[in-house]
């Protein structure tokens, strides 16, 4: 993915941050489904990383929101284990 295809997208920006620090990776076998990692450094990592993202107008997103969608994509994703590879 290239900074054009996510930078002016909130939550494309996050979602990048987040898979490229390893703090959230898709199931191999149900690649919708998205798995905490649970590592706190991670996260922070991504918080980190997200806020040198620049968007096309040159501006970098508010540390709040990113906090927010970060929070949000976390809250949304599965802890530790995929569940429907844990339900078979």
């Amino acid at each position: 993915m290239f900074a054009k295809d996510y930078s002016d997208d909130l939550s494309a920006t996050v979602r990048y941050a987040l898979e490229t620090t390893r703090a959230i990776a898709s199931c191999p076998f149900h690649p919708e489904v998205i798995i905490r990692i649970g590592d706190d450094a991670a996260e922070s990592h991504a918080l980190e990383r997200a806020k040198k993202i620049v968007k096309r107008d040159g501006t970098n997103w508010e540390p709040a929101k990113l906090r927010e969608e970060i929070g949000r994509q976390l809250a949304d994703a599965a802890d530790g284990e995929c569940p429907r590879c844990a339900s078979h």
